[in-house]
Parts: C-alpha cells; structure tokens; sequence
C-alpha cells in the first residue's frame, strides 16, 4: 500500500501552483529499496500566510514555498517554520536563483532549492529525493523510539528483579537490629542465611549482566583460537562438581577427549558453565546429568541432559528471552537471574548455531546446542565491534 504525502503548494502564480498539481497528483515514487510506494496530493496556498494556516490544521509533509510572495516572504515563513519547529520539509522555488539565495535558504532550514523555470522531470527528481529523507528520517525516529522503549522495559525489569531481594534483606536485617525475636542470636541464623542466599542472587543477576553487555555492547574485542571443546566441557563439570556433590548428583561426560573448534574461550566457557550449572541447579537430589560432546561435518554439537524438574510447554518457549525465569513451588529457593539462558541463546547464534530444549514436567529436560566449528573471526570484531543484531533463533520443541 502508497504512502500519501500532502504537498502544499506556495506561491502567487495560480499558473504554477496547477502545474505543479499536474504533475504530482498523478506521480508515484517506488522505491523497492524502502519496499514502499508514495503518492501525492497537493494543497496549494496563493500566499504565505494562508499557507501558515494550512500547515498549522493540515500538517502536510512538505511544502514548495516560492521565495517572492506578495506579504510576508516565502523565506519568512521558512524561519517561522523553523522558530516554532515544524516538522515539514521544505523546497524553495523563485524565478531569481543565485547561489547566495540558495544558502541562505538552506541555512534556515530548507532541504532544496528549485529555479524556476524548472522541467516535470526536474521535480519529479527532486519530489523523490525528498520523499525517501522524509522516510528515512521517520524510520530513525521511529528506531529511536522503539530503542527507548526497550531501554526502559530492560531497566524497569532490573529495577523489579532488585526490588525483591533488596527489600527481604532490609527486612532480615531490620528484625535482627531491633532483636525484635529477643537476644538468643539462633533465632536469627534462618534469616541470616536466607539474606546470604537473596545477596547471592543479586551477584549471580549483576555478573549475567555484565556477560550479556559484553555481548551486546559490540564493545568487546573476540579473540579466536582453537579450543578443544571436550577440555572445556570437563572444566564446566569441575565448576559445578561441589553443588552437584551437596545434592548427591552424579554429572557423567560422554564423547571423546578432543574435538576441536575455532571459537573465543570465554564465550565457549559461557555456553558450557550455564548449560551444566542449569542441569545441576534445576535437578533433584540424587539426580543425574549426562553431558555428550559429539560433532558433525560442520558443527560441534553439545547436548546436556538432566533428571531435574522439567518445564510444561509453555514454559520452553519463553526459556531464552531476557529475564525469563520459571516461577514455581520448585523453583523457589532456585537462585538465578533470568539472564543466563537469553545469553546463551545470543552466543550460540554468533555462532551460527542454535539452541533447543526438549522437557518433560517433573522428569527433566535436555539442552542441545550447535556450534559452527570453522566459524573465522570478523575482520571488525578484532577492532572490538561485531554484529549486534541477534535473530532470535531459539527453539522450544517440547
């Protein structure tokens, strides 16, 4: 469907103000490259003045102002327009062009100049020019907003997840400051441990938010390298062997002691320390968790498999966005963020990977995670710069 752009026509000369009309109202712009159409209508004013009122009710999306009008001039209104910040684009016109005109013009606002007499094809031209900055302006304007938008959700969400914790601990510690359960200090382990256990979270969230700023930030330089993805993923059982221990959960490896990939060794280690964390975290007591490690032509495939809580259906399909957590009776004393699942899922596809859960309700779930294994490093992340713009690939096939 064409976009419709007013044009307002100014100036004193009935004759052009038609053959400007001629030509528009009948004119279409395609720009495939936009993947749009624009049309036009024209509204035309005899004087700079009624043109004044016809932007103010009717807002046009741009206007062709003759320089030379009887009254106030059209380069007065272009100040005007400028002064009170009208969102219009502007093209002078007069019958006396001169190089001087022409800049005073632009410096006050104008995106054009046209000397009269000019041809059809001449502002055909310059009509098209025109309506593609009048579309790329309104794209960036409506990119920034949608950017402050998500900008303010992000925080507004991290504002919520602090909240909690925060106001549980001020609450743990106000009880113990006024002894308010009298002085024998027992009664207040309890709340002792479960304000560690709140603070404990709160830098599990502050540390998963500096991993997916590093990500996103574009900022941070990706160093390449071959990485024995077994040697790491042994490592990733290490990290996690005492809390697996404390709830009598066995973490089996199975694949061979080498396969290779080009990869950044801390994003490697990202991927794999929460993959196996999560097997273990979300488990039951006496659980187990099978990590496998295999490969195929292309890719490094890593498949982490638990006898944990599982998830319902619904639950997987938002398990990789931002601060996603699943809320439950047995979820409840489960420390986590929300962040670390959407990370993985935004480094696997820097990977030209993919990721996918398949779960069962209260019988566990299996992660599995593909990984390019001859991915090269982007001339322009060596310059600490990458690719930001993360599809969102994720699966739930639950």
């Amino acid at each position: 469907m064409a976009e419709l752009f007013k044009v307002l026509v100014v100036d004193d000369e009935p004759g052009m103000r038609s053959g400007v009309a001629r030509v528009l109202n009948d004119y279409v712009v395609n720009l495939p490259e936009m993947k749009t159409e624009v049309a036009f209508t024209v509204i035309d004013a005899e004087s700079a003045e009624r043109g004044l009122e016809i932007i103010e009710s009717q807002k046009p999306d741009m206007a062709i102002l003759d320089l030379n009008l009887p009254g106030m001039s059209g380069l007065e209104l272009l100040v005007k327009l400028a002064e009170n910040k009208t969102d219009i684009l502007v093209i002078m016109m007069t019958a006396y062009a001169s190089l001087e005109t022409a800049v005073e013009a632009t410096r006050n606002g104008a995106y054009d100049f046209l000397a009269k007499p000019f041809s059809p094809a001449e502002l055909k031209n310059l009509i098209r020019k025109a309506s593609v900055r009048i579309l790329y302006k309104r794209q960036a304007m409506a990119l920034a907003e949608e950017k402050k938008k998500v900008r303010f959700e992000f925080i507004s969400i991290l504002a919520h997840e602090l909240k909690s914790p925060l106001a549980a601990i001020q609450g743990y510690l106000n009880i113990v400051n006024e002894k308010i359960l009298g002085n024998d200090l027992e009664v207040y382990e309890s709340m002792i441990e479960r304000s560690l256990i709140r603070l404990e979270g709160m830098k599990k969230l502050i540390f998963d938010l500096l991993d997916l700023t590093r990500i996103e930030s574009e900022q941070r330089k990706r160093e390449f390298t071959t990485v024995n993805i077994c040697e790491h993923t042994k490592k990733a059982i290490e990290t996690s062997a005492q809390a697996a221990k404390e709830h009598n959960i066995t973490i089996n490896f199975e694949g061979p002691d080498n396969i290779t990939m080009n990869g950044d060794v801390l994003e490697i280690d990202i991927i794999l320390n929460n993959l196996v964390s999560n097997a273990v975290k979300y488990n039951k007591e006496n659980g187990k968790v099978d990590v496998n490690i295999s490969e195929n032509e292309n890719f490094v495939i890593i498949k982490v498999s638990d006898t944990g809580i599982g998830m319902k259906e619904e639950e997987t399909k938002k398990l990789f966005k931002d601060f996603v957590r699943i809320k439950n009776e047995q979820t409840r004393n489960i420390i986590g963020s929300g962040l670390g699942l959407s990370t993985v899922n935004k480094l696997v596809q820097m990977y030209d990977g993919k990721i996918s859960v398949q779960s069962e309700f209260s019988k566990g779930s299996v992660f599995t995670a593909e990984l390019a294994k001859n991915l090269q490093q982007n001339p322009k992340d060596e310059s600490g710069t990458q690719a930001n713009n993360i599809p969102a690939k994720a699966e739930g096939t639950n």
